[in-house]
């Protein structure tokens, strides 16, 4: 079956500064905005650009992932000529036949890319909040004549060290490339989002391979640019990387303020509503006399007796009375008691939090174990943990998946602590 485009979805991070939440799920697997997944948004946007063929390189903890993906009928990627692939790591003796790297990963599938002879190649991640239309990109590099082309969006200035920062010309080529510099000579920010030639990628993947590299950012982009024709496309749309607690938070919290740019009502977001313990067939959400909600995000299946403010909460959550859950994101099934108060917090699924427990509250203290992943305030508890009653819970908190802190005996957790 031959194809002029196919996609190659990078989706195997282990994503280890959003810590707990991808302890046991791959990072494009973790739930975002009440009822979709992060991989929901790359795996939208190309079926509606009509790329019909797509591999996903999956690693690290792929199994809810790959129940989530299913055969791509969510997104319409199903049938004799449209499909969706799963691409693990080839099985064999050697740890070196795991993936090593974004690019080493594509070089392990070169044969999957063969089989549809395509003329261009889409490689994108699977752990970006973004809406984008590939069509545009692909147009873009065709008229260029370009043999690879990087999607690049502007940053702060103060933040360019974080990615792989790109200069470009009046043409729109690419004459410099550095990958997380010390000192940014330019805001232009690779997304991670690329359009290669596929004969000029299978060409430069083995060259690079054969000499250990393993990355497109590190190894690829700058053999790329020493002879070929590398283009930037600018993407003046929103897009988000999601990769710590707080971007992650923070990206949340932009559905619900209006003017951010993140506008899923509009996008068309697809996703697999009938993977185990989604939406499904719950039913409606019902909402008490008592209950008080407010510039909040609410999915169905959810009961809500409560207070929710500035809120993102996932199906088959239950709120009891005079409970106050504010500037928070609450996972499928979890229960929040009575007179209980949450307060900037990230809570897994299927967690139980007992009558009055106070989660958020006290003195801004960094996470002692995890400075560099919990420093905004912002506590998080894990899949299946148990909060006894009247249990205090400090900021910037962990809380390990499936801890009971009854059976640990404690009551009293400052900010900064984890369990």
């Amino acid at each position: 079956m031959k194809k002029d485009t196919i996609a190659m979805l990078l989706a195997g991070g282990v994503g280890s500064r959003l810590n707990i939440l991808s302890r046991q799920r791959a990072k494009p697997a973790i739930p975002f905005g009440a009822i979709y997944r992060i991989i929901d948004f790359t795996m939208s946007n190309i079926a509606r650009s009509n790329v019909d063929v797509v591999g996903v390189l999956t690693q690290y903890k792929p199994l809810s992932l790959m129940e989530h993906i299913d055969n791509g009928r969510p997104w319409d990627l199903f049938g004799r000529t449209r499909l969706v692939e799963i691409l693990p790591p080839k099985t064999g003796e050697e740890i070196s036949d795991w993936y090593k790297g974004t690019s080493d990963a594509v070089y392990q599938n070169l044969g999957f890319i063969e089989d549809y002879s395509p003329k261009v190649i889409l490689v994108v991640s699977g752990d970006h909040i973004y809406h984008m239309d590939y069509n545009k990109l692909i147009a873009y590099h065709i008229e260029k004549k370009a043999e690879a082309t990087i999607c690049l969006i502007k940053v702060p200035i103060k933040e360019a060290h974080h990615f792989g920062i790109a200069e470009i010309n009046n043409e729109g080529k690419i004459v410099n490339w550095v990958e997380k510099p010390k000192e940014p000579k330019s805001n232009l920010a690779s997304m991670g989002v690329y359009v290669f030639n596929k004969s000029l990628l299978a060409k430069i993947l083995t060259k690079v391979a054969h000499k250990g590299g393993v990355d497109f950012a590190k190894d690829v982009i700058l053999v790329m640019l020493k002879k070929n024709r590398v283009f930037g496309f600018e993407f003046k749309g929103y897009w988000r990387d999601v990769g710590t607690i707080d971007a992650y938070w923070n990206t949340n919290m932009d559905i619900l303020q209006k003017g951010s740019g993140l506008n899923i009502k509009d996008w068309y977001i697809k996703t697999n509503l009938s993977t185990k313990g989604e939406i499904g067939d719950r039913p409606s959400t019902y909402f008490s006399r008592g209950a008080n909600i407010s510039n909040s995000l609410i999915a169905r299946g959810c009961i809500i007796e409560g207070k929710v403010q500035n809120s993102v909460i996932s199906p088959g959550v239950r709120i009891h009375k005079n409970a106050v859950v504010s500037d928070s994101i609450i996972f499928h099934g979890t229960v929040i008691g009575t007179n209980s108060i949450v307060q900037k917090c990230i809570i897994d699924k299927f967690v139980t939090i007992g009558k009055s427990v106070t989660i958020g509250l006290g003195d801004s203290i960094p996470n002692k174990k995890f400075p560099k992943h919990l420093y905004t305030d912002i506590t998080v508890i894990g899949k299946e943990a148990k909060v006894q009653a009247n249990v205090k819970i400090g900021k910037n908190c962990i809380i390990n998946p499936g801890v009971n802190l009854a059976k640990r005996g404690l009551k009293n957790i400052k900010s900064g602590s984890t369990i």
